[in-house]
């Protein structure tokens, strides 16, 4: 599929009415395998990347990130959209500048954060953040396809358990132009239900609520438009190597066999991507 179509696969799960997940692989054999098992559209992981790099989440550069993005976008034909940070600098322009980089290396969607990575000023000022988002929606909307914008407010992910405020950033970037919105690590349904009463694009959510996991069900039936995982997929995975591991290393036995699958399985699910 052209980079074209993807954009326009990938605008029309939003509008479908449907709510969709969108998972997160980590390297080119994870993106695989969520192709093969049926998923219509992908999206990176920042933390489970950096991982498979041997770093920790925000330690990776843009230029590892743009170089990740091209391994992804060349391994399905699936709309892939990416967690581009912060933009990967403090003013606008670079922000901007990160979503056309984006879209040269296959992008169809990205999202902008306010989280600043200051430790005593970790969520930029309400106008700042608002700024780096109008740019990157200016940017997003001077391509030839469809790029689709998520502005994110990064309240919860960072001790700021504030909806008031998470409301009015998500309706100041709604404003600026950003086409999804996306608050992770709401607590409740209520908050959630709160957050989508107070907006007119479509919202992602992290899982959810924090609170308590339930069924996706709940998501779908409150309005929620798409439903990302972060790095879980990637944490379950590195989870099971730690586990296996640490059977062999201190039980001396291979147990973890029992829940593995074998090469020939996960051969047949990436080819159906």
């Amino acid at each position: 599929m052209s980079q074209v179509e993807r954009a326009q696969a990938f605008k029309a799960l939003h509008e479908a009415g449907d709510m969709f997940v969108i998972p997160n692989p980590w390297d080119v054999g994870s993106a695989r395998i969520l192709a093969g098992l049926g998923y219509k559209a992908l999206a990176t992981t920042s933390a489970g990347f950096a991982v498979s790099r041997g770093l920790a989440d925000y330690q990776i550069t843009r230029e590892m990130k743009l170089a990740h993005i091209r391994d992804l976008t060349e391994a399905t034909d699936l709309p892939l959209s990416a967690d581009l940070e912060n933009g990967f600098g403090l003013d606008p322009e670079t922000c901007a500048e990160t979503i056309r980089l984006g879209a040269e290396a296959g992008l169809v969607g990205g999202s902008i954060e306010d989280y600043s990575g200051e430790a005593d000023s970790p969520i930029y000022e309400i106008a700042a953040a608002t700024e780096r988002v109008r740019a990157a929606a200016e940017a997003a909307n001077r391509l030839d396809f469809p790029f689709l914008l998520t502005a994110r407010a990064e309240n919860f992910l960072h001790g700021r358990a504030d909806l008031a405020d998470t409301i009015a950033r998500l309706q100041a970037y709604q404003e600026a132009g950003a086409h999804v919105l996306y608050a992770p690590a709401l607590r409740t349904l209520d908050d959630i239900r709160s957050v989508l009463t107070s907006i007119d694009r479509p919202l992602n959510v992290l899982m959810g609520p924090f609170a308590g996991f339930g069924p996706l069900s709940d998501l779908a039936e409150l309005g929620v438009t798409r439903v990302s995982l972060g790095s879980a997929f990637s944490n379950a995975a590195y989870g099971a190597l730690i586990h296996a591991g640490r059977s062999v290393l201190e039980q001396g036995n291979l147990d973890f066999l029992a829940r593995s699958v074998s090469g020939g399985e996960i051969q047949d699910v990436m080819n159906k991507g």
